[in-house]
């Protein structure tokens, strides 16, 4: 609740206890004491300063950069445009991720190369040791991104296979297992 506090402030009101009051009305769970050493640096100063802005997350901010801009609301996307302004490699990376985003969803292999060099010829370490990993497996990636054929079934059965030999771990011998994995099916 700090800018209620620093509004007050700066309106003239300077009473620890009239402020802890006003902000506990309002749904405030904290002490008294902790409100009074909040804003006794204030007492110094003129003013209250001003807020400092809430950093978003990490995490909140690759969600925001790996969802289509149309799934973000005003809010996000108004945050993810003020982080992308105040970090150049971020807006960089953002920009390298949704082209490669469309290149994916879109199934437009032939941009592969193109999009490589140009993430090869930025300063994007993190980027440049994913486009390594995909130069490693060259000759599937531009498949992978251009056919309609997947492996999703055959992955699927795998997990499913691993999830029943980890539910049965030291509990039983293989025959019990092939028929659990046989039986599921």
């Amino acid at each position: 609740m700090p800018e209620p506090l620093h509004e007050r402030w700066n309106a003239g009101v300077t009473n620890a206890s009239a402020l802890y009051r006003e902000i506990a009305d309002q749904g405030y769970c904290g002490r008294q004491g902790t409100v009074a050493a909040y804003l006794a640096p204030f007492r110094d100063l003129a003013a209250a300063p001003p807020v400092a802005a809430v950093v978003p997350k990490v995490r909140e901010i690759a969600s925001w950069m790996l969802r289509h801009p149309d799934d973000l609301d005003a809010e996000q996307q108004l945050r993810l445009k003020q982080v992308r302004a105040g970090c150049p490699h971020l807006d960089a990376t953002a920009a390298h991720v949704t082209a490669f985003a469309k290149m994916l969803t879109g199934r437009h292999g032939e941009r592969l190369e193109s999009w490589m060099a140009a993430v090869e010829a930025a300063d994007l370490p993190d980027l440049q040791r994913f486009v390594t990993g995909l130069r490693r497996d060259h000759a599937a990636v531009p498949n992978g991104l251009t056919l309609t054929y997947s492996s999703g079934a055959a992955e699927g059965n795998v997990n499913r296979i691993k999830m029943i030999k980890r539910q049965m771990y030291g509990r039983a011998k293989f025959d019990l297992l092939r028929k659990r994995i046989l039986l599921a099916a």
